[in-house]
């Protein structure tokens, strides 16, 4: 049986840093001392330094340059939508040309686009058809919607792809602009969203030639007794999402049970490299306790996690690029990430 690899990933960011301009801002709508405290205490636990976006900053921190976000008014959705048209493919041609696919492209045979930050037809796909000259004969796919585990869906569309025609030459594009859907609150899990999302592009290429990262598996795990703890809607006002606050201790518990499936039967000793995305500190921390994984596991995600916060679906990927750097032939892995429903979505590696 034809095995699917990743071959190489590279990843793209837009100029503006945040971080802190976001984190003063979300501030500024809290009036209750209380909540200013807590909101002060999780921005200094985040261990979030950096995180990037299309939105520059004012320097006043009362919202962005262009008056995208003031304190006294948000955008509407069609407003986001629009500026997501406008700014993704600048950060899809970064990633592109990082990937090679100047010359590339003319070969690419399929083409799986995933986001959930932004929606349009004729899309990014189209575009980046257009850029890099794929053949108008591309097979394309869009996963949308499915959060911040979607790189794990797009990679397992692609490993069937390779699987099912070895000569298949896949293009997996991760894009996702998370800064264009804060939403004015003064509410902790909603204030969360400034603390934490950022945006970022991640694009590999998945052949059956053999280097990079062998793709061995996946599993899908549902839990719909926690099926509110992310949710991700479309409103009026942009897209609203929740991350409740219980979501890392619901991972804790449940990955035990789901250790087995998730590593096929495998022990986590057998496994080198674990490629989590970094949703936050929390999760993270959960993952480590409910994988039983070692101390220094997760460094690179967190690492990830440090240097540009959670880019969503985009997130793992950059995870996994810093891996492929580093890694040794012959290491295992495991990748995980999560999303609304509460689920999962997980693949097993190995270093090619």
């Amino acid at each position: 049986m034809t095995q699917a690899h990743i071959n190489r990933i590279a990843t793209a960011l837009p100029r503006h840093e945040v971080h802190d301009a976001f984190r003063i801002f979300a501030g500024r709508q809290i009036s209750d001392p209380r909540i200013q405290t807590a909101f002060a205490r999780l921005a200094e636990r985040s261990q979030i330094a950096r995180r990037y976006s299309v939105l520059e900053p004012r320097e006043d921190c009362r919202g962005t340059t262009d008056d995208f976000y003031r304190l006294e008014r948000f955008p509407g959705t069609g407003t986001r939508m629009a500026r997501y048209e406008a700014e993704a493919p600048a950060l899809a041609e970064a990633a592109g040309l990082a990937l090679g696919l100047e010359e590339e492209g003319p070969g690419i045979t399929h083409l799986i686009l995933a986001s959930c930050t932004g929606f349009a037809a004729p899309g990014l796909d189209h575009w980046i058809i257009d850029r890099f000259r794929l053949p108008g004969s591309v097979e394309r796919s869009v996963v949308g919607f499915m959060g911040c585990q979607a790189a794990i869906n797009a990679l397992k569309l692609a490993h069937h792809i390779v699987r099912s025609d070895p000569k298949a030459r896949v293009l997996v594009l991760n894009l996702e602009l998370c800064s264009l859907h804060l939403q004015p609150s003064t509410e902790i899990e909603q204030l969360l969203c400034f603390l934490l999302f950022a945006d970022g592009c991640s694009a590999a290429l998945v052949t059956a030639e053999p280097q990079g990262l062998a793709l061995e598996g996946f599993h899908a795990a549902l839990l719909p007794e926690a099926a509110d703890q992310i949710t991700w809607r479309i409103g009026d006002g942009g897209f609203d999402m929740t991350l409740s606050g219980f979501v890392p201790l619901t991972l804790a518990r449940a990955l035990p049970d789901q250790s087995a499936s998730i590593l096929a039967g495998a022990a986590v000793s057998d496994f080198d490299l674990w490629a989590v995305h970094p949703g936050g500190r929390s999760v993270l921390d959960a993952v480590m306790h409910g994988m039983d994984l070692p101390e220094d596991a997760l460094d690179v995600s967190r690492g990830v996690l440090r240097d540009h916060g959670n880019m969503s679906s985009a997130t793992v990927m950059f995870v996994l690029a810093r891996m492929m750097a580093g890694a040794e032939r012959g290491q295992r892995g495991c990748a995980l990430a999560f999303g609304p429903g509460l689920s999962a979505e997980t693949m097993r590696f190995r270093v090619a």
